[in-house]
């Protein structure tokens, strides 16, 4: 018998891996609930996972101190108020950005952050919304504020198999309508926004970060949606100088859930006014003189009371990944990652077809630790993406399935043209599943497995020994039912 090919071999294997072993030594201590009841973590993309000295930070500070609503001036609030200050520090210190150039916005996630930017920007007829096919509904969701103000909406497809986008299809976009307007506008005028992900949450694919540059030559203002690519992946706003940035930290480390943040540049936040006011966000305001004034600094976006008891554990995750190092995860995911695309490339029928059909790019190259696919039967047809939940989760994997709230990225994935989906206003389609016949659509989404700062090559394995023996060879049977699918 032949020896199996290099692909076949265990990801420790891999040259460079070995240097990654800080990452199993963390696995064995710090995250080993994650191998507590053979359970096996496939959805970093959907959230990251906490270590215990996480939890034990936070568990320390609530039982060593009182703190109380920092809106007061009372010892308990100064202290809780000292503590979120700090958190806004170590956030410009991890991403390098200097302190006069940007702010940090708590909010509740990345949506809100989106959120934040879209009902407050001044779109208009001079400043359009233009995005990438493959932007997150958070992002997407921001050109009905666009629409409402009368601003036109440009979308940028995706160019072949890989899900990739083209920069000149970039160019003509951000070009398309301006005749010399942007030459006069500049940076100082009403361009418009320009928002793209730096990693796609469907395909995995980086954009380069080099389109804030070139946006902001021609008048744009740039929102990064980060919240894929700042877990992995370095973002130096010492070096690229996006207007507004959207993260949530359970993306990056786990915990704590329910916080996130716009970091934007001050010069751009000072030209956001935003359509309401609420309690923290305003220095003034008169019921009966029907008059308000805005906090001056980043707290006018900050609604409400703050999670004052939350944020400290952004500085804490902050610190903890630094220690870590993001390098070292970036290495590490990128490894596991090359891997398993290359495997699932080797995994075919005995009919000679492939097992599984990647959406987005099959090489490591210019992609983040996102992968997403179908499993194929033996006769070509796909597995239905419920199944595979079903039956992954039976078998102790945690992936995720279905559109990842990203319907540009699954549009062009299943090559769903604008004409059909128009299909949605006939009578009569009513439900996903309705709407997914009315466009002859063979499933109703995907796959998606994601590695991320606890990523072991038993991880990769497991997915890879589940996916052989669970649907290679498998013919179309009759399963048991599915439910219907609510949502996309």
């Amino acid at each position: 018998m032949p020896p199996e090919p290099a692909t076949h071999a265990s990801p420790a294997a891999l040259p460079g891996y070995a240097a990654t072993g800080r990452i199993d030594e963390l696995r064995a201590t710090e995250y080993r609930h994650l191998d507590a009841d053979g359970q096996v973590y496939l959805d970093y993309a959907g959230a990251g996972v906490a270590a215990q000295a996480q939890v034990r930070a936070h568990h320390d500070r609530l039982l060593a101190g009182l703190y109380s609503n920092p809106h007061s001036e009372n010892p308990t609030s100064v202290a809780a108020g000292s503590l979120v200050e700090s958190a806004r520090r170590a956030v410009l210190d991890f991403f390098r950005a200097d302190p006069a150039e940007y702010a940090v916005v708590f909010t509740p996630n990345a949506s809100g952050a989106c959120r934040l930017v879209g009902e407050a920007y001044d779109f208009g007829r001079a400043a359009p919304l233009v995005l990438t096919w493959d932007n997150h509904n958070s992002v997407n969701g921001i050109r009905e504020y666009a629409r409402s103000a009368g601003g036109s909406v440009r979308y940028v497809p995706l160019d072949g198999p890989e899900l990739r986008v083209a920069e000149s299809d970039v160019v003509a976009a951000l070009d398309a309508g301006r005749g010399g307007l942007t030459r006069r506008w500049g940076r100082s005028g009403r361009g418009g926004l320009f928002a793209y992900p730096a990693q796609s949450n469907f395909s995995g694919v980086q954009h380069p970060l080099s389109w804030v540059e070139l946006a902001h030559q021609r008048g744009y203002d740039v929102l990064l949606d980060a919240a894929a690519f700042a877990p992995t992946n370095r973002l130096d706003l010492s070096a690229v100088r996006p207007d507004f940035v959207c993260l949530s930290w359970y993306k990056l480390f786990g915990y704590p859930t329910g916080i996130g943040a716009l970091l934007a540049r001050r010069s751009a936040l000072a030209r956001l006014r935003r359509p309401w006011f609420a309690g923290g966000t305003i220095r003034a305001v008169s019921v009966q003189g029907d008059w308000h004034r805005p906090m001056d600094d980043e707290s006018a976006f900050e609604d409400g009371t703050l999670n004052f008891l939350s944020i400290p554990d952004v500085e804490f995750g902050l610190r903890w990944l630094d220690s870590v190092g993001l390098d070292l995860v970036h290495s590490r995911v990128g490894l596991l990652t090359e891997w398993l695309l290359e495997r699932l490339a080797t995994l075919r029928h005995d009919t000679g077809g492939p097992l599984v059909q990647v959406h987005g790019p099959t090489t490591g190259l210019g992609r983040g630790g996102t992968v997403t696919f179908n499993f194929r039967h033996p006769d070509g047809t796909l597995v239905d993406e419920r199944l595979v939940a079903r039956e992954a989760a039976a078998a102790g994997l945690s992936l995720r399935t279905g559109c990842f709230c990203n319907p540009g990225a699954g549009e062009g994935a299943f090559g769903i043209s604008r004409a059909s989906t128009r299909q949605r206003l006939l009578a009569g389609v009513d439900t996903i599943d309705q709407y997914l016949t009315a466009l002859r659509l063979p499933t109703g989404g995907a796959v998606r497995v994601s590695f991320g700062l606890a990523s072991t090559a038993t991880d990769a394995e497991r997915f890879v020994a589940f996916a052989q023996s669970t649907y290679l060879n498998r013919e179309v049977g009759a399963e048991s039912p599915l439910p219907p699918r609510l949502r996309c």
